[in-house]
């Protein structure tokens, strides 16, 4: 972990600070920091607009009763983006905007959610709720087959 945060905190700003500096020797300071300006503006107007997009497919699927179909990790992808994407550096503007494309969004995303379902070993929920292997298997043991699964519906009061 004090690896991670080494890498994210001062190799990163590191690198981004040297190529600035390439890029500043190649090009100038004025038209370096044009730039630097410019992606920061692009990348906040360009994460309002497809961030507006994917809020509006997420209301628009829910009023059907369907899920959406970018799911929370692409959605919060946009909003990684657009940070990336006000942030000075060569490397996170890169980053951001392919946060904001969304066919490289989703492919993102997808290895996400594999890498979570594989670290976390999610298992599939029961009615009684999120339960380990075993009991999720004898949950489908027991009700296989058994169309007369007795029901139970239950109302709490709450005493003040």
């Amino acid at each position: 972990m004090l690896g991670k945060l080494f890498l994210l905190f001062t190799v990163v700003p590191a690198v981004e600070l040297y190529l600035l500096i390439q890029l500043g020797s190649v090009l100038g300071a004025g038209a370096t920091i044009a730039i630097v300006l410019t992606t920061g503006l692009l990348g906040a107007s360009l994460a309002k607009r497809e961030g507006g997009r994917v809020f509006g497919e997420w209301q628009a699927s829910l009023q059907r009763g369907e899920l959406p179909k970018e799911g929370l990790v692409s959605s919060l992808l946009v909003l990684v983006g657009g940070i990336f994407l006000v942030t000075p550096g060569v490397l996170t503007d890169l980053f951001g905007i392919t946060m904001l494309i969304p066919p490289a969004r989703r492919a993102v995303a997808g290895v996400l959610n594999r890498y979570v379902e594989k670290r976390f070993e999610l298992q599939p929920m029961t009615p009684a709720g999120f339960v380990g292997a075993a009991a999720s298997q004898a949950w489908a043991d027991a009700t296989e087959g058994d169309a007369d699964v007795d029901v139970i519906d239950v109302e709490a009061n709450e005493k003040a």
